[in-house]
């Protein structure tokens, strides 16, 4: 099967895509919190959020649960101001079992920029160590790490 290209996708998405995965990595929380709207609707899963404080007490708590997380967003499509991505993501949990999630988030923004909805879907199963693909040290993903579609995910 012959893969179609992503259209490139406006300054503001990719900037939003640079932003928000570098949050993750770093376990920057107020950087994911502030990004959406005080009344922001989330669905993660099997989570139904609503609002800053829910999203904060949500990102704290999976922080605990995913330990040394790794995550790589790559644009899916682009509309008016809506972006949808695919993610892949890489933790373990305090028993030192690691895992692999895939998925998808398409988000709504709002005239400013921040995100007033954000639908998460996703698959997470787990994996050996050996076999993990998103290794760097502890913080942003290097610039010469590969994408998810270099990864051929």
């Amino acid at each position: 099967m012959m893969e179609v290209p992503m259209p490139p996708i406006s300054p503001a998405a990719q900037q939003h895509l640079c932003d928000a995965e570098c949050a993750w990595n770093t376990g920057d929380f107020n950087a994911i919190v502030l990004s959406n709207t005080i009344d922001c609707l989330w669905r993660n899963r099997v989570h139904f959020l609503w609002g800053r404080e829910q999203i904060r007490t949500f990102v704290e708590r999976s922080a605990r649960r995913e330990i040394d997380r790794r995550v790589i967003y790559e644009p899916w499509a682009e509309g008016d101001r809506r972006l949808s991505v695919r993610f892949a993501a890489e933790f373990h949990n305090d028993s030192g079992i690691w895992f692999r999630v895939y998925g998808s988030e398409d988000m709504d923004f709002d005239d400013t920029g921040l995100v007033k909805r954000r639908l998460t879907a996703a698959n997470e199963h787990p994996i050996q160590e050996h076999t993990r693909a998103l290794r760097w040290p502890s913080g942003q993903r290097p610039l010469d790490h590969p994408t998810l579609t270099e990864l051929g995910y």
